[in-house]
């Protein structure tokens, strides 16, 4: 008896996903729960577990493609039993290999392509934006018009039927035959695309705006210097710089809500709580899991859920649940030797640092110069809602917080 491997609830909001890698081919013994296969979401990674132990004997959905919820990727048989029944059926196309080729004419593929419905996803967004998905050249299985489809049609312009059949035809120029050969074309995975819409959205949506400050980390660094073993000894984690940064921007987010809110239409929405999101780069892209009630938790308590968080993201095991809900984020650009820039709004937020790389500059200090590890601060924000008297007066708080390490333990 065959058991059917089917896409999984993949979270809130998502509706569809690529098929990554398939970690087995058609014929491998497979175990219960052990790994088969990817799927790549607008947001993380999901790897779908095997429902039953036996003989993968089919793989419907391959690399690449897009699948829905519940859409049926591969089959598994039982024991031992599928590779007999898989092996004897290569034998008859091998024998009879004309009339094996004969399901395989294009014409009830092409029949199809056209009753295919869109995909519902791609349908809302087609009607939102006044468009026809007839007009689009569908990527799915059977031709069916994606949501991924409707997006790279909207952002072309498609409007007149006339139109949409010239754009894709176009080839991309190049400036000479020799550097094609020396190019590399590869598709974007689609967290690698969600990362570029939505970062090209809150730059055409928000009144974005950037203020910046320096701050002097000496005493930080000393605080870090006289505990970090003692600190690491008790609590299992080793103490880093986020702890500090984090509890300062949970205090500053207190006194100053408007940078911890978010616009919905005409309502400003302020959230008694606070979400801080932690940038994390990986291999596929940057992600940025959230620690929750940050402002509720300790220095130590805040390491060690930045640990989990940031071993989970480069191990590809995030879940939504550790992505979704930040209201605030952090950027740590330093650690890859950044010495100053302006982050882009995690929308809907309204606020974003950037912390950067410590470097030792001549400072003046009671009127004498001095040598201090300092380290540029940069607040994006959105100047819809947050005003520049708000921004630059949280970005201060930030800095008398870490200038004056003993106010965040004291909790000042």
């Amino acid at each position: 008896m065959a058991t059917e491997i089917r896409v999984p609830t993949l979270g809130e909001s998502v509706s569809e996903a690529t098929v990554g890698t398939w970690f087995k081919k058609v014929g491998d013994t497979v175990k219960a729960d052990e790994p088969l296969l990817e799927l790549e979401t607008d947001k993380v990674t999901v790897e779908v577990p095997s429902p039953a132990a036996g003989v993968l004997t089919e793989i419907v959905a391959a690399n690449g493609e897009t699948v829905g919820l519940g859409a049926l990727l591969g089959q598994i048989a039982a024991g031992a039993a599928g590779a007999a029944t898989a092996a004897p059926a290569a034998k008859p196309a091998e024998a009879a290999p004309a009339k094996a080729a004969e399901p395989a004419a294009p014409a009830p593929v092409a029949a199809a392509a056209t009753s295919m419905p869109p995909a519902p996803a791609a349908a809302k967004i087609a009607a939102d934006s006044n468009i026809s998905t007839a007009d689009i050249d569908g990527s799915g299985k059977r031709g069916q018009v994606l949501k991924g489809d409707v997006i790279a049609a909207v952002a072309k312009g498609i409007s007149a039927p006339a139109a949409a059949p010239a754009a894709p035809a176009a080839p991309r120029p190049v400036s000479s035959a020799d550097d094609a050969s020396r190019e590399e074309r590869v598709k974007m995975t689609r967290l690698r695309q969600t990362i570029a819409r939505r970062l090209k959205d809150a730059q055409n949506t928000a009144a974005m705006l950037t203020t910046y400050n320096e701050v002097d980390m000496k005493a930080v660094m000393d605080l870090r210097n006289r505990y970090k073993d003692v600190f690491e000894k008790k609590h299992g984690v080793k103490l880093g710089f986020m702890g500090f940064f984090t509890k300062a921007v949970t205090h500053a987010l207190k006194e100053l809500p408007a940078v911890n809110a978010e616009i919905d239409g005409t309502d400003i929405i302020y959230k008694q709580y606070c979400h801080v999101g932690v940038a994390v780069g990986t291999d596929k892209g940057l992600v940025v899991p959230v620690v929750r009630n940050a402002d509720q938790m300790s220095i130590a308590e805040i390491e060690k859920d930045i640990g989990r968080l940031g071993k989970l993201a480069r191990d590809g095991q995030l879940s939504m649940a550790d992505m979704q809900g930040g209201t605030f984020t952090i950027s740590n650009g330093g650690v890859y030797g950044s010495l100053m820039s302006s982050p882009i709004l995690n929308a809907p937020q309204s606020g974003i640092l950037g912390m950067h790389k410590i470097q030792d500059r001549p400072v003046v200090i009671g009127g004498q110069i001095v040598i201090r590890p300092m380290m540029y601060l940069a607040l994006s924000y959105d100047h819809r809602m947050v005003d520049g008297k708000e921004a630059v007066t949280f970005l201060v708080r930030v800095k008398e917080s870490l200038e004056d390490p003993e106010r965040l333990v004291l909790d000042l």
